[in-house]
């Protein structure tokens, strides 16, 4: 599948380029995906949520109420789950929600990612390019030359480049990455995905 490569102008360069069936052409695998998308949201989880339990309450462990006769819950003393600023049964404790994915699953939802976007016409290529300075400005004149503004970008270049970074960091529903920092869930959360040359070039060599 071939691409014409624009500017940051967004006017056609002339130049076309090729994307690689093995990476944006092949059968999407959903199930991967999922779980690819899955393991990303539940590694950002802190995980610290924590409720108090019966051993954890401050309060007297004096019995209340006799055992039998009283016509109520069989209960203790005043921490009893039962009661009103008791402790919590079964409440959530810390933990860690990551759980392992395989390699090449990974692999395999990040080309399915990558074909999706591909088979809606969702990839613009760019130009290599770099700001002078760290201006919000320069970008958002980006995104109306590619007639991108007001829609999830997800932007690829082939290493990280602070002034690009710095100028798209206070634009909302916009990420930039390079090349190995993308992932699965990044790229299905994006609605346009604009890679530059080398970018493409890196991904059709590693991916």
């Amino acid at each position: 599948m071939e691409v014409s490569v624009l500017n940051i102008k967004g006017q056609e360069t002339g130049k076309k380029v090729e994307l690689n069936d093995a990476i944006f052409g092949i059968e999407p695998n959903d199930h991967v995906v999922y779980l690819a998308v899955k393991q990303y949201l539940a590694a950002q989880r802190q995980g610290t949520h924590k409720s108090k339990e019966r051993s954890e309450i401050a309060g007297s462990t004096r019995k209340l109420i006799r055992q039998k006769g009283g016509g109520g819950a069989r209960r203790g003393d005043i921490k009893s789950p039962v009661l009103r600023g008791g402790g919590r049964v079964f409440g959530p404790r810390p933990r860690d929600y990551w759980f392992k994915l395989n390699k090449k699953v990974k692999a395999l939802a990040r080309r399915s990612a990558l074909t999706y976007k591909a088979q809606q016409d969702s990839i613009i290529v760019v130009e290599d390019f770099e700001f002078d300075a760290p201006k919000t400005k320069s970008f958002v004149e980006l995104q109306k030359n590619l007639k991108v503004e007001g829609k999830k970008l997800l932007l690829v270049m082939s290493e990280n480049n602070k002034n690009v970074y710095l100028a798209a960091r206070n634009i909302q529903r916009v990420d930039v990455a390079a090349v190995q920092a993308i992932n699965t869930y990044k790229v299905m959360n994006a609605n346009v995905l604009v890679l530059t040359e080398n970018a493409l070039k890196a991904v059709n060599e590693s991916f």
